[in-house]
């Protein structure tokens, strides 16, 4: 009963779109979605539907789809969520003195959004879910006697009320299922079964929570209504989040993309390319985003007129918005940039992990490779030399659990710190956190880890100190302010040198690591066995230099961090840039017609600019965020209290804090360059491409992103 209950009540809230509609858009392949034509209208060949038939079967693999019975089971727990919110909203109608009878039928329903309503989730994946109540039901209420009510029910374990974020929710697992929860009140007497939430009219007389709560369901539901094959869509769209997810670039609150984001790239590719199959689509998109001219805004509909005022994306009048560096821009109004957390270092992760996902598909395409290959995890640890261990710890599983949440929200502001840092190039943050392998007695712990790339530099010391200490102030300060700090929570940064790493990470980890270094080793040992002999020490010198400068020699160097004046922790870090961001394939593309779409693509771009405006009105505007934006002050904490505190904060249980000062000697003799992509010095480094630049960051936002997204919006 309650299955049928919540497919009657909830109907295309659910799923998709109904037939009608999908048959509407599968039928206009004249029409243009999107804000341009598209690139390419052929329809699939054989070969391309063979492809997709081979991507379906390779996903399978990988479990990523449910059976009906645990899709049933979804049902069921959406069946019941749904009528205890029925049940709740009556309940406190009676309370407020409203008749029974009237009560009986003033409505209330729950709405999915996110994967589960995309049709892309997973087995064992969460369940994003909306709580529309009438106008005389309260947020307070909310989070009272309906928390209280779900305290009652059996099947509710881990329950946890977040009242105080930017988007109100509640977390918890039903019956064997993840949900989280949000709530938005509506400016109406009832809610009746058939509520539609698209009517921008219905924003109308809301806060900003609820505002910010709807959206999540509207951005959805206008996804799913701007691409032009829903099926091929979804196809698409799985194989990009598991790749994302493999690659490690699927993270909104670390500065990568999340699955908001990621659903909205998929979609613009297939308005590019409205008739492909789901095999094109992926290698499309890659060649689309990798190509991309950031910070050009991604957008998949023309914005809509700001009527109702509310606070939207538009770098012409909101100062911010014109720092963001990988703006995607949210269909659904009132408008957001779902991507405010990107920073140069992730971008630059990201554009690289796109290159090479063109290269693979574009091998996958012709036959050369399968499916599989593309989904190969990057070993993020043999990627660098030298990384930051964050550690953080408390002394409960329920304390650790949002201590680990609090930390990891604001790892962005450390990765801008480093960033802004003159001689680190890169810092790669992993977003899979790792528990300790022998954690302390009575210690729960989580670890994140930051690889570092430095630029070019010879016998200079780096001081961390500062920019560890302002993170770490930062998190300390807002545990303090929200009432979350309890004691024995700790937070510890480390340096820690890729050989060192068994003794944070798993054997299965470490074990790949010993693989690759006695690899290298072997590569280092054969270029230096084929160098020719030098007939004067002149050229010995020379040759020497040009090896240790060669980006496919290993400097197998092993010595170790020494202490030396003041107590600070020294490192040594070569002088050849030739860390980079992975080993990946190189793009061996041939002149072909798919070099002829890009240039088809950036002359559409470049033709259509106008239509990325918003009208002919100055006060026309493009987006209050589903996510706090970052906010200044926390990337510069209390400047008198950088002294001493630096690559080791341990927070005792008063909250004093027992700091270290840590320093980064850099030399010529410990940079290893196994295996790693050249080319792409030339994007992240300081560079040339990917709009990274070695002069200040600070000026990158205020020049190059203001010259490009003014010309996206007045060419």
């Amino acid at each position: 009963m309650a299955s049928s209950s919540v497919s009657s009540c909830m109907g295309k809230s659910l799923f998709s779109p109904d037939l009608h509609q999908q048959k509407q858009q599968n039928d206009s392949v004249t029409k243009m979605l999107g804000v341009t034509s598209p690139i390419n209208t052929a329809s699939p060949k054989p070969v391309d539907i063979q492809r997709t038939k081979e991507l379906e079967e390779c996903l399978k693999q990988y479990g990523l789809y449910e059976t009906d019975e645990e899709l049933t089971h979804r049902m069921e727990v959406l069946g019941k969520i749904n009528k205890l919110v029925k049940d709740w909203i009556k309940e406190v109608s009676i309370r407020k003195n409203m008749p029974s009878n009237v009560a009986e039928n003033v409505g209330g329903k729950i709405f999915t959004f996110g994967s589960y309503r995309l049709g892309v989730h997973t087995k064992g994946a969460d369940i994003d879910t909306l709580c529309v109540a009438p106008r005389h039901v309260d947020r307070s209420d909310f989070f009272t006697s309906f928390v209280e009510l779900l305290k009652e029910q059996p099947e509710v374990k881990d329950l946890r009320a977040v009242e105080e974020a930017y988007v109100p929710v509640i977390k918890m697992t039903f019956d064997g299922i993840e949900l989280d929860m949000l709530f938005a009140r509506l400016a109406l007497k009832d809610i009746p079964e058939d509520q539609n939430l698209r009517d921008v009219n219905l924003l109308k007389n809301l806060d900003p929570r609820c505002v910010r709560s709807l959206n999540g369901c509207r951005v959805t539901d206008e996804i799913l209504s701007l691409v032009p094959s829903i099926e091929g869509f979804r196809l698409a769209l799985r194989a990009i989040k598991l790749w994302a997810k493999r690659h490690g670039v699927y993270s909104n609150v670390l500065g990568y993309l999340g699955g908001v984001s990621w659903a909205m790239l998929v979609a613009r590719t297939c308005q590019l390319y409205p008739n492909a199959a789901a095999a094109t689509l992926v290698n499309k998109f890659f060649l689309v985003f990798s190509q991309w001219p950031w910070p050009k805004p991604v957008l998949l509909k023309q914005p809509e007129e700001n009527k109702l005022s509310f606070v939207v994306w538009d770098p012409r009048i909101n100062v911010a918005d014109r720092f963001h560096l990988m703006p995607i821009i949210t269909p659904a109004y009132p408008q957001q940039n779902s991507t405010f957390n990107v920073s140069m270092s992730t971008r630059a992760v990201m554009q690289e992990e796109f290159k090479q996902g063109m290269a693979l598909t574009d091998d996958i395409i012709l036959g050369k490779a399968d499916w599989s290959k593309l989904f190969e995890p990057s070993n993020f640890f043999v990627k660098y030399k030298h990384f930051i261990v964050l550690q953080a710890a408390a002394s409960s599983k329920d304390h650790h659990l949002e201590w680990h949440g609090l930390v990891e929200s604001k790892i962005r502001i450390l990765i801008s710190n480093l960033e802004r840092h003159p001689s680190i190039a890169l810092a790669h943050i992993n977003p899979e956190s790792h528990s300790a392998p022998e954690p302390e007695p009575d210690t729960f712990q989580s670890m994140w880890f930051i690889g570092l790339q430095f630029a070019k530099t010879e016998n200079l010391n780096v001081d961390l100190t500062f920019d560890i200490q302002s993170f770490t102030d930062t998190v300390m300060h807002q545990a303090m302010q929200i009432n979350l700090y309890k004691p024995g929570m700790k937070i510890e940064a480390k340096h820690v040198r890729r050989r060192e790493l068994n003794k944070y990470l798993p054997p299965s980890v470490t074990a790949k690591l010993k693989k690759k270094d006695k690899m290298s080793s072997m590569t280092a040992q054969n270029n230096l066995n084929s160098t020719p002999i030098a007939e004067s020490r002149g050229d010995t010198k020379k040759m020497l230099h040009q090896s240790r400068s060669d980006s496919s020699l290993t400097q197998a160097v092993d010595g170790k961090p020494t202490i030396g004046k003041h107590n600070r922790l020294s490192l040594d870090v070569g002088t050849t840039d030739s860390i980079t961001l992975s080993a990946g394939h190189k793009r061996r593309r041939e002149p072909s017609e798919l070099d002829a779409e890009i240039k088809r693509f950036h002359s559409a771009n470049s033709d259509s600019t106008t239509s990325i405006g918003i009208g002919n009105s100055s006060k026309d505007a493009w987006v209050p965020f589903l996510e706090k934006p970052a906010e200044e002050s926390e990337d510069s904490t209390n400047d008198s209290q950088n002294s001493g505190m630096d690559i080791k904060s341990t927070t005792g249980s008063d909250g004093s804090a027992i700091r270290e000062k840590f320093v980064l000697e850099l030399d010529d003799s410990s940079l290893d360059s196994s295996s790693m992509n050249a080319d792409l010095n030339e994007t992240c480094n300081l560079g040339v491409q990917g709009n990274l630049n070695p002069v200040p960051k600070s000026t990158l936002a205020t020049s190059e992103n203001n010259k490009i997204i003014k010309d996206a919006l007045f060419p």
